[in-house]
């Protein structure tokens, strides 16, 4: 596939950022969940885990995309790396937009149904949730292995300094059609469910007066930042989904446009763990225990304490 000129600069410049921002804080938010599920697991929490196990996959195969910006777009590492990194690249964000639909979900069932929700709130429904995204996100995105192994005229035969970017017309003929299905099915479906329930999450609290100003600012910032995260980060590459089975071709937009969702490993941290109050106050804890341990006797320090104890209780008061 023809790049423009200087687009690999683009690339690795993009992979670069998100593997430095997101692997500290997704590594930070795996400590702050299983410290926080040690101490009692909740439905949501299991939701929040799978979904940062899914990112830190992703960060920790990007160094193989790395790789490939750096040399020109051109594959030189091992090809039996390529189709296992794009088999996680695109995992990725299709278990995401999943687990972000479940965290939706399970968001709106708290407060529409509080009673009930309180009744049947097992964690043992969140992993059963959590396997059932993890199969069909993993199933679907199989077809990397078998348009590359098991469907004839391979291209990359011919080309295998290429990534998964050259396809045959009898490739595309079974690619394009699992794409549109894809499309559908694992981002259309979630989004509409997300835009459903955080539209009615939002209006219930906004009704509850004796709601804490602060927890509904924090709904509304979990809202916003979920849709941000389906539309700028796997809007334009699921579009591009519709637009080659339209077309019968891969559009040559489609690897930029992929491109963007590579930055969701940096916002899923940030849109949910530092959104939810409990996690928040474990967060700050362990900020004042690691200056403790660090014996750390500055006034700024004893004032960052200060502060960071004062940050998690009001975190406790507006959970």
């Amino acid at each position: 596939m023809p790049y423009f000129q200087g687009a690999e600069k683009l690339f690795l410049t993009v992979y670069i950022i998100t593997f430095v921002t997101g692997l500290p804080l997704n590594i930070m938010a795996l400590c702050i969940l299983v410290k926080k599920c040690s101490q009692k697991i909740v439905p949501v929490d299991i939701l929040l885990f799978n979904l940062t196990i899914s990112d830190l996959l992703l960060l920790f195969f990007l160094p193989f995309r790395m790789a490939e910006a750096a040399s020109g777009m051109r594959w030189l590492i091992p090809y039996v790396f390529c189709p296992l990194s794009a088999f996680m690249y695109f995992s990725s964000i299709y278990i995401t937009s999943l687990f972000l639909m479940a965290i939706s979900v399970e968001r709106y069932l708290a407060v529409a149904f509080p009673i009930k929700y309180k009744l049947l709130r097992k964690p043992i429904y969140s992993v059963v949730a959590s396997v059932i995204i993890w199969v069909t996100a993993t199933a679907h995105c199989s077809i990397v292995y078998i348009v590359e192994h098991f469907v004839t005229d391979n291209m990359t035969i011919v080309n295998m300094t290429a990534c998964y970017d050259t396809f045959s017309p009898i490739q595309l003929q079974v690619l394009l059609p699992v794409r549109f299905e894809i499309c559908l099915l694992l981002y259309c479906g979630p989004l509409v469910v997300t835009v459903f329930c955080y539209t009615n999450f939002v209006r219930i609290l906004s009704m509850q007066p004796r709601i804490k100003k602060k927890r509904k600012l924090r709904a509304i910032g979990l809202s916003v930042a979920t849709m941000i995260t389906f539309m700028v980060c796997f809007l334009p590459y699921n579009v591009s989904h519709i637009v080659g089975f339209i077309e019968g071709e891969s559009p040559k937009w489609r690897v930029y446009a992929l491109l963007l969702s590579t930055f969701n490993a940096s916002m899923d941290p940030i849109i949910f763990y530092f959104s939810c109050g409990s996690l928040k106050k474990i967060c700050f804890q362990g900020m004042v225990q690691l200056i403790k341990k660090l014996h750390l006797g500055t006034k700024l320090s004893h004032n960052f304490i200060t502060q960071c104890e004062k940050e998690a209780d009001n975190s406790i008061a507006s959970s």
